[in-house]
Order: C-alpha cells, then structure tokens, then sequence
C-alpha cells in the first residue's frame, strides 16, 4: 500500500492509466452527459489493488473516488451545454431535489454494506446501462412528453440512490428517461450533464464522511477518496469534457454507443468473476 513499493515502470503505466480514464471520462461527460464513472471505477479499482488496499475497502475507495473526479468534470460539461442553449432548466429544477435526497440515502447504505454489494450493484448497473446502449437512444419511446412530476422525481430519488452506490453521475438514466419520453437526444444528453454535480458533489463529502478513519487507507486520502488518483485523473477529464461537447452537437452517436456498451459489458463480466472468487 506504499507507492515506493511498486516498481517505476507500473507507476509510469499507472499514471498512463489514470491519465487515459480522466480523458474517457471528460468525452464521455461531455458527449453523452455522464461523468464517466462507468469507465473511471474499474480503472481505480485495478488501480486499488495495485496499491494492496484491502479487498473490503476496495469497491468503496473506487467508488468515493469516482465521484470526486466527476464532480469538476461534470461543471464543465453542464457550463458547455448550456452555453449552447441545450439545457432543460425545468427538468433541472423538478428533479434535482429527488436526486439530491437519492444521493443521502446512498451515502447512508453504502456506509453500511460491504464491496461485495457495491460489486453486484455496479454489475447490474452496467448490464442495464449496456442494454440501453445496444438498443439505441432513439428507441424504446414511452410517451411525447415527461411523466407527472411525482414520477419525475421518483425516478430523481432512484437515480442519485443508485448513481451514488456506483459512482457515477447519473447522466445515463437522465438522458434515457427524457429520451424515453420524446425529448431530442441532444436536449437529453445536455440536460443530463446538470445533474452530475447534484449527484457528485455531495456524495464525494458523503464518502469523504464515512471513511473517515477506516483501516487501510492508501496515503493521500481523505476518507473513501483518494486525492492523489483524483489529482492524477481531474485535469484531464476537465481538458476532455468540451471535445466531447462538440462531437456530441456534430456526430452520430451509434458507434460510440456500441463501443461503450461493449465496455461494460466486459467490466461487469470482471466484476463478477472477482464476485465469484475465480
């Protein structure tokens, strides 16, 4: 758990790593308005276990960290959509109290089970996040406009709930709701980016919150977070979010849709082995 233990090649593929999931996750924030915890817990947990943080730890510390490096990236997404006019105030302002109380709840459980249930969460979230994906954005159509709003923020309250047990920002249920509901993907994806920072920003005080203390800890962290994978990984997805902007105004979606679909489906599949104990 000492970084001078590990040898100056893995930290350089180490840093190379963290480095490459910041950008993922700043074009994913921007093009499809998450903060690309999807991509980033993996990567930090393979991170985690480089740096021998205990297996009961693991998940959290993956998960907190997450949730850290989307908040940042995840205002600078928001701050390019809306500059772009594409934002759905409205939505905003219906949902995000569900959301927020969503977040609270998910602090609190994840306070009180162990990473194996973080694991099994994040596997299915991914496989349902995945089918999506293979299914395409435009598909799947319940209606021409949003439910009533006792279901818009429900569907807020299970949103933070779940994103905050995963580590990610939400974006990706927001834009599958309003997709689902008749609205423009790109309205959808722009929308979704405000979201991000409901969710992250408290939840990484959450994480920061319930660590605090717990045993095995790597050095530099505060809590379930980790500053120093954060300060390796935010600048880069910050620097990435406004090119994901622009290919999110200029380009189809369909074949990063599939590829990251693919992703998951291949990070749920580790996740379950690691589960299983193989």
């Amino acid at each position: 758990m000492d970084l001078s233990q590990i040898a100056g090649p893995e930290i350089a593929w180490l840093v190379l790593a963290l480095l490459a999931g910041g950008i993922v996750a700043g074009l994913l924030a921007g093009l499809f308005g998450i903060g690309g915890g999807a991509v980033l817990v993996p990567i930090l947990f393979e991170l985690f276990i480089l740096l021998g943080v205990p297996d009961d730890i693991r998940m959290h510390l993956s998960v907190g960290t997450s949730l850290a490096v989307i908040a940042p990236t995840a205002i600078r997404s928001f701050a390019e959509h809306r500059r772009r006019g594409a934002v759905d105030m409205a939505v905003l302002r219906n949902m995000g109290p569900a959301v927020g109380i969503g977040v609270i709840a998910g602090v609190v459980i994840a306070s009180r089970v162990d990473g194996s249930v973080l694991k099994f969460v994040y596997v299915l979230s991914a496989l349902l996040i995945a089918a999506k994906l293979l299914a395409g954005s435009e598909r799947g159509l319940l209606g021409t406009d949003l439910p009533a709003l006792i279901w818009q923020r429900l569907y807020g309250f299970v949103t933070g709930l779940g994103s905050t047990l995963i580590g990610i920002g939400g974006g990706i249920y927001i834009s599958a709701f309003m997709t689902f509901f008749g609205r423009p993907i790109h309205q959808a994806v722009a929308t979704a980016s405000g979201f991000g920072p409901i969710i992250a920003i408290p939840a990484t005080i959450g994480f920061m919150w319930v660590g605090w203390g717990a045993a095995g800890l790597p050095p530099s962290s505060v809590g379930y977070v980790s500053l120093l994978g954060a300060a390796l990984i935010i600048p880069a997805g910050v620097l990435a979010a406004p090119f994901g902007v622009r290919l999110a105004h200029h380009l189809s979606h369909r074949k990063l849709e599939l590829a990251f679909a693919a992703f998951l489906i291949l990070v749920a599949v580790r996740f379950l082995v690691n589960l299983l104990g193989a």
